[in-house]
């Protein structure tokens, strides 16, 4: 079977240790050295690592104590989010001299559309270099790209060529790349998906092509019938500039476990301080509130309740949040806590989940 035209035009481009590449650009002392923002030795984790760090295998996610004992010489820096977003609204503006179509999916990558852009190029692979020279030009940061027919193979391709490559996937290519791709390279398939995968005989695209709709829906459920699609190059998800909110949230990481449901409370108090103010800034109102707990172990759990009517402030989610706490007894200490609202009132704004500190 082969694809048939017309075709989009689809870059991803996704910057490179973003996080960590900004606080080398405002440190020069950091360049070269193995940096990991967001963790501690003593406590955290870590939200991105440079590539000199990743050579050790510190990663984001990882746990300051491991991270350290993986590179005894890292360097840990504590996240600066305002200036991130900073640099991102500008890596933004370059992607808007192309093409209005537009998906932020964080704040160091994105989705373009650029089958019709402003330019006039024909060629999305010239498109995706000009931009990566623009950011390195005008802003000394590195991101590499992925170009092809739709968002899904566009954001496997960015990550081949990685650090500041790109790698385009043209349409007469797409069905062999996809039967050659190993399953855990198939982007949303994560680790838990991929063993099982790999216990039912589906090591490569190829031999998840074998299997029928039928199956692949009864061992995946839902996820069966986009499976099933992409490994065929079929994915007909549009690039929406416009993503809707659909949370808005506060967490924090601790220095220490806590084990005591009060401490717990005084914790989401100042946690629901702030979610307050996010809520009030943004002019937003929600009917879910989720409590997130990780715990020390790293197994996290989140509970949720929905109301019949819109809320947004602290006096009228708080209640529900100590509910959700005391709804049954903790499994062990604690190291994070989070509050989330979702179900909003609104449906043009900017997501999700946003850290809000950790303890040093």
């Amino acid at each position: 079977m082969e694809l048939q035209p017309p075709f989009k035009k689809i870059i991803h481009v996704d910057m490179d240790a973003f996080y960590a590449s900004v606080e080398q650009l405002d440190n020069p002392e950091l360049i070269g050295k193995p940096v990991a923002v967001g963790g501690s030795e003593v406590r955290g984790v870590v939200s991105a690592a440079s590539y000199e760090a990743r050579k050790f295998g510190v990663r984001s996610a990882m746990s300051g104590v491991l991270a350290r004992q993986k590179c005894p010489h890292l360097i840990f820096v504590k996240p600066r989010f305002a200036r991130y977003k900073e640099i991102s609204s500008k890596i933004r503006a370059i992607f808007y001299e192309y093409t209005d179509l537009v998906e932020p999916l964080s704040l160091d990558e994105a989705y373009l559309d650029v089958t019709e852009n402003k330019k006039g190029n024909p060629s999305a692979s010239l498109i995706a270099q000009e931009i990566r020279e623009k950011i390195w030009t005008e802003l000394q940061l590195r991101a590499s790209a992925g170009i092809s027919i739709n968002k899904f193979l566009a954001k496997v391709a960015s990550d081949i060529n990685k650090p500041n490559g790109q790698k385009t996937i043209n349409p007469d290519e797409v069905l062999n790349f996809l039967e050659e791709l190993p399953i855990n390279k198939f982007y949303g398939i994560g680790k838990v998906t991929t063993v099982k995968m790999r216990n039912l005989g589906i090591f490569y695209g190829s031999d998840l092509k074998q299997k029928s709709l039928e199956e692949l829906t009864r061992l995946f459920g839902k996820s069966g019938n986009h499976y099933y699609h992409i490994v065929r190059g079929i994915q007909n998800s549009e690039v929406k500039p416009d993503r809707t909110r659909k949370s808005i949230a506060a967490e924090r990481t601790f220095t220490d476990n806590i084990s005591s449901e009060i401490y717990m409370l005084e914790r989401l108090s100042s946690i629901g301080d702030e979610l307050e103010k996010r809520m009030t800034n943004s002019k937003t109102k929600g009917k879910t509130i989720t409590l997130k707990i990780k715990y020390s172990d790293f197994t996290q759990q989140t509970r949720s309740k929905t109301l019949n009517s819109f809320i947004s402030d602290k006096k009228d989610f708080f209640p529900i949040i100590k509910e959700l706490l005391y709804q049954e007894t903790l499994r062990e200490s604690v190291r994070l806590l989070g509050i989330s609202i979702s179900n909003l009132n609104t449906e043009k704004k900017s997501p999700v989940w946003v850290q809000l500190s950790f303890d040093f």
